[in-house]
């Protein structure tokens, strides 16, 4: 095996030679969210999961796991014992539990949570057909995700994503040519296929620490929804608020239809909006842990120094996502390289 030094340089290059323990993590992590509700349980997979994933060479045994930051006892037994049998029996237990599935399946419905996928499935309701019967169960939000259901669960082919934002950079620079537009998530990694269509926007005047009234995000934002739903592209409204947008859009009449978000930015954030919703979800906790251990803490609004009694300070100016990069002594990583 490799003796290669785990450098920050080797983290981000896109390749994940522990993809498999990953994923088995990442599955151990939705069970616990969706079916036990144990969100500790839960970020202590998804986090070992980005631990791994970060992991410049294919770890050889649990022993060998266990010495990554974030990577305890159980879930190294867990490791030895995939290596060992070449399955997990708490995983081939959880797929054979009824209960487990429907949760999950439910739990895929746009705008239905692990508390509201629990209670369907104690009431009786365990598929999507059932599901379909009972309406009156549902929001407006849960039922809108129900109808394009099998729409929503196609992936999003990287040229159609391609037509969309050309759309959506159309109408919206007509409204003011100012507007600064960018299509974040696995899209802006440079993945052939997508889950949504995750859009940012920003402009010039609308900045975190301007003045401005009240009204004013949410009247800018409902100016932009509705000259996409003139143009035809956008279908339906899921929710809208003062800066987020969630709905389904649609290329034609006989496209299939795709869920899309758009969110509304200050332009001193928005950079650091671009980095959080470019992803990967490994990738920014693998950046957010550097960060705090070179004295900084990032979100997806701003960054912050903190200070000597570890309490973070006043923000940062960032004017260009590599800013960020500089400013954690991260080196610059280009989106496709955050696939991991």
């Amino acid at each position: 095996m490799s003796n290669k030094k785990v450098t920050v340089d080797s983290i981000g290059t896109g390749v994940n030679y522990n993809k498999d323990i990953c994923g088995i993590l990442l599955e151990l992590a939705e069970y616990e969210r969706n079916t036990n509700r144990n969100i500790f349980k839960y970020e202590a997979y998804k986090k070992a999961a980005a631990v791994l994933a970060s992991h410049p060479r294919r770890v050889s045994s649990g022993a060998e796991a266990s010495k990554l930051k974030g990577i305890g006892a159980k879930i190294a037994k867990k490791i030895d014992e995939f290596y060992e049998t070449g399955k997990l029996e708490k995983l081939e237990n959880i797929h054979k539990d009824d209960r487990s599935q429907a949760i999950n399946l439910l739990a895929g419905v746009s705008g239905i949570g692990p508390a509201k996928a629990q209670s369907l499935v104690d009431e009786g309701i365990t598929t999507i057909e059932q599901l379909r019967k009972n309406l009156d169960k549902l929001t407006h939000h849960q039922q809108i995700g129900l109808k394009y259901y099998e729409d929503f669960q196609k992936k999003i082919p990287r040229e159609e994503i391609k037509e969309i934002e050309t759309i959506i950079r159309k109408h919206v620079s007509e409204l003011d040519k100012d507007f600064v537009i960018t299509i974040c998530g696995s899209y802006r990694r440079g993945k052939p296929e997508s889950g949504d269509i995750d859009t940012l926007i920003t402009h010039p005047s609308y900045t975190n620490t301007k003045k401005r009234k009240k009204s004013e995000p949410g009247g800018l934002l409902t100016k932009i929804v509705d000259v996409l739903k003139e143009c035809g592209l956008i279908t339906d409204t899921l929710s809208l608020g003062e800066t987020k947008f969630m709905g389904a859009c649609r290329l034609n009449p006989n496209s299939i239809t795709r869920r899309l978000d758009i969110r509304l930015l200050p332009q001193d954030q928005y950079y650091c909006g671009v980095l959080y919703f470019t992803g990967s979800d490994m990738f920014n906790k693998a950046m957010r842990a550097h960060a705090l251990e070179h004295g900084h803490t990032i979100n997806e609004y701003c960054v912050r120094p903190i200070g000597s009694l570890g309490t973070p300070g006043e923000a940062v100016p960032i004017h260009s996502e590599e800013e960020i990069f500089e400013y954690i002594q991260f080196p610059y990583k280009k989106p496709e390289e955050r696939n991991y």
